[in-house]
């Protein structure tokens, strides 16, 4: 355990997920440009699920763990080797299928996100609509995968509305548990069973 070190970001063998880029990943969806050679464009491309696409005129290109750019680049190559003088070539990512974060515990609508550019902590438990009233708000968890190894960053909601430290950046395949407290579901079912017809003390600890 090592306070006050933030999550390390995963690197593109952890997951689909980049900090500067997307990466392609199975079932995704991209738009394929060449400049002035609308026969060899496509404005919806969907990559199978090993990660390949079929590329006009270049054939199966594999674009799964690749960025639109690297792609681009590949693709370029290939219409260069066809003898296409100058191919001017773009990729950008139609449908994102491969890239979510998943939002448990006590939220009022978890699942699984799609990642819509630099996410972060904050963000994602707004996707999953917020806090249940039994959140244990000082306790939420980050899950994830780094070099390998299971990791799990701890973080304080209040902490990261006030600006104490900054909200942390989330990833592709994050997973993000919201804790419970089990005083407050207690507290309520005593307030919601008790007619309080004379004062009510609850001894907490």
């Amino acid at each position: 355990m090592v306070r006050g070190k933030a999550l390390p970001a995963p690197s593109r063998s952890d997951t689909a997920a980049s900090s500067v880029d997307y990466v392609i990943g199975p079932l995704d969806k991209l738009s394929i440009s060449v400049l002035g050679l609308e026969e060899l464009s496509r404005d919806e491309i969907l990559v199978d699920a090993g990660g390949n696409l079929g590329v006009p005129l270049v054939g199966t290109v594999h674009a799964g763990g690749l960025s639109p750019t690297e792609l681009a680049t590949i693709i370029a190559e290939g219409l260069r080797a066809k003898k296409v003088r100058d191919p001017r070539v773009t990729v950008s990512m139609a449908e994102i299928v491969s890239q979510l974060v998943a939002v448990e515990g006590e939220v009022k609508q978890p699942g699984l996100f799609r990642m819509e550019g630099r996410m972060s902590l904050l963000r994602a438990i707004a996707k999953a609509e917020g806090p249940t009233e039994f959140a244990r708000t000082n306790e939420v968890l980050i899950f994830r995968t780094v070099a390998g190894q299971r990791l799990v960053g701890v973080y304080d909601l209040r902490a990261l509305r006030s600006g104490t430290y900054n909200d942390p950046q989330v990833f592709a395949d994050d997973l993000i548990v919201v804790g419970d407290s089990p005083k407050r579901r207690i507290f309520k079912t005593l307030i919601e069973g008790a007619a309080l017809l004379s004062p009510l003390v609850i001894l907490l600890q």
